[in-house]
């Protein structure tokens, strides 16, 4: 889950796992699996970004749960 935000400053929450394909035309536009599109603030580098963030915390914390059960 990444935080975004609309075109009218409203943030809210994306589930990362929903993203088919990002635009820049020239707003930036995700457009999501179920077929929703939604215009952003954030260009395309800075979702990959938050996405990829997202994503190591997830597996660092899974890790961290491994090294706890040794």
């Amino acid at each position: 889950m990444i935080y975004v935000t609309r075109l009218n400053n409203e943030e809210f929450v994306l589930n990362d796992e929903l993203i088919e394909f990002i635009e820049k035309t020239p707003d930036t536009v995700i457009s999501l699996t179920t077929g929703k599109k939604i215009v952003v603030k954030e260009t395309p580098d800075e979702i990959i970004q938050k996405v990829i963030d997202y994503k190591q915390r997830i597996f660092n914390s899974h890790q961290k749960d491994k090294e706890v059960l040794k």
